[in-house]
């Protein structure tokens, strides 16, 4: 690992952090990550940053602390490799290649095929990552193992990735699908039949299905409060993206990509391209949601040349991304005093998950409630039926013929 240029340039990295707006306290740990980096490379005998991230997770299993190394370290790496600033906006690459620069040079290389393939084809990236890494971390279980090409890999070998000693499964359907994705699309530029092998000793998983918290009226009427209070704690900005969300069911990468051009204030509708399938959607503006955000938009947001209806609260005051959605909800929740126990569903999801069963529950046909989600297949909406008590009651058999003992029922 090579620090001469980070130790000559590193100072222009502190230099614009500190003109650009960010925090004492943020710049002072890039400066100590960076003075340690410098200190301790040669005798770690780190090769990567990628090694240096990792002396992080070999001592500490706080997946807080950990994410904020991986951010740091990412863009120390980025700065390093590549001379790029931090904006806001890039995945550094800490982030992506954990694992990769492990891999054989063939293991490798399929990765690659698929990342290139995938995005000629147009497939979202965050989609590409997933997969992508999931099958990195496939091919090096596998290598481990001393398989480190196509030609080593054995049946058996595939099983015990998904298996432990006892035989229990211990990896998702999912993860079985990503690799499956990688591999079918490399199947035509690697030898014939060396990835359809693989393929083959992929073992058949049941996919599991999990009941699906839903929101409770009384849990409706204390969001809805809280989004409307005007001496609520919530900013302007989180009332309008959560009233957004509560009465359109919009994905939270839909209501961060939302633009100006996307309101049609004449005539109260929103247009968008959805993120997840491509496909526009048109829906009505309500005067509640359309309220909001209009008081969003003149009272609150910093008048800065984005063309994003929501941005970031603090400098340099950028477009909203869809992973801050989560932080968004939180708030909403804890404003409401709703859904504070460890394990309770809290993103945004579930205000989707509401609206289907809402509609669901007053007679509104299937095939409307899908056109207003968004979804590209009717099935789509089965995940919602099991919260539709109003039309399960109507399934549920009498117990009159069965004997039970005074109580029971109580």
């Amino acid at each position: 690992m090579n620090m001469q240029n980070l130790r000559e340039n590193y100072p222009r990295l502190i230099f614009y952090m500190t003109q650009n707006g960010y925090s004492e306290s943020y710049v002072a740990r890039f400066r100590r990550e960076i003075k340690r980096i410098l200190l301790l490379s040669g005798s770690k005998g780190w090769g990567s940053y990628t090694d240096v991230y990792l002396s992080y997770a070999k001592t500490s299993h706080s997946q807080s602390y950990l994410r904020n190394k991986r951010t740091i370290i990412g863009t120390i790496e980025n700065f390093d490799t590549f001379g790029q600033y931090p904006d806001g906006r890039r995945r550094h690459g800490i982030l992506r290649r954990t694992g990769y620069n492990s891999l054989s040079e063939e293991f490798k290389s399929v990765i690659n095929c698929y990342c290139k393939t995938e995005r000629i084809r147009g497939k979202k990236e965050s989609t590409i990552y997933t997969e992508s890494h999931n099958a990195t971390s496939f091919l090096l279980s596998l290598q481990h193992k001393g398989m480190d090409t196509l030609e080593k890999i054995t049946e058996q070998a595939v099983i015990n990735v998904f298996t432990s000693s006892d035989g229990k499964v211990t990896r998702s359907c999912s993860y079985k699908k990503n690799i499956a994705a990688v591999f079918k699309a490399c199947a035509p530029f690697f030898p014939e039949g060396s990835c359809t092998r693989i393929l083959s000793f992929l073992p058949a998983l049941r996919e599991k299905r999990k009941n699906i918290q839903y929101l409770t009226s009384e849990e409706i009427s204390r969001i809805k409060t809280a989004l409307t209070a005007e001496e609520s704690s919530l900013s302007l900005r989180n009332k309008a993206i959560g009233l957004l969300t509560l009465y359109t069911g919009l994905r939270c990468c839909d209501i961060a990509a939302l633009t100006m051009d996307s309101i049609d204030w004449t005539n109260d509708r929103l247009h968008i391209r959805q993120q997840k399938t491509d496909v526009p959607l048109e829906l009505p503006l309500t005067t509640v949601v359309g309220n909001a955000i209009y008081d969003y938009l003149t009272r609150e947001r910093h008048q800065v040349d984005h063309l994003e209806i929501f941005i970031s609260q603090c400098h340099p005051y950028d477009g909203l991304k869809s992973r801050s959605m989560s932080n968004v909800a939180n708030k909403i929740m804890k404003a409401a005093n709703v859904r504070g126990a460890d394990g309770d569903r809290k993103g945004f999801h579930i205000f989707r998950h509401h609206l289907a069963t809402a509609l669901l529950g007053n007679g509104i046909p299937q095939p409307v409630i899908s056109r207003t989600l968004g979804h590209s297949s009717p099935a789509s909406l089965d995940t919602y039926l099991s919260a539709d008590f109003s039309h399960l009651r109507e399934c549920s058999l009498s117990i009159e013929q069965f004997p039970l003992r005074k109580g029971v029922l109580v």
